[in-house]
């Protein structure tokens, strides 16, 4: 058991270093292709996205106060109310539905 431990943080590394290292090696020039240069943009968002939506969906008591949350967030932050007044209107819309449904 102990040897397929050690076999498995190797693979692991492996992978890392060469998910790492491989782009900086292979591609010297500036990417100039607009589809790529976007794709590579908003991958750090659509990963973000994707780990953050179901966290909100789970976070409360019922889903459907985190879904209601998550709908008044985005209506507040499509507004620009700013991080601070987002987060209370999310926070006060979870309290208020947990609390009477």
């Amino acid at each position: 058991m102990r040897n397929n431990v050690y076999l498995y943080i190797l693979i692991m590394a492996l992978t890392v270093f060469i998910i790492r290292v491989l782009p900086l090696t292979l591609i010297r020039k500036p990417i100039r292709n607009k589809i790529i240069r976007d794709f590579l943009y908003y991958v750090p968002y659509v990963t973000l996205t994707v780990m953050t939506f179901p966290a909100i969906i789970d976070a409360t008591a019922s889903p459907y106060a985190g879904l209601a949350a998550l709908i008044v967030g985005g209506i507040a932050a499509y507004h620009d109310l700013g991080l601070f007044k987002v987060t209370v209107l999310c926070c006060l819309t979870v309290f208020v539905l947990e609390l009477f449904v």
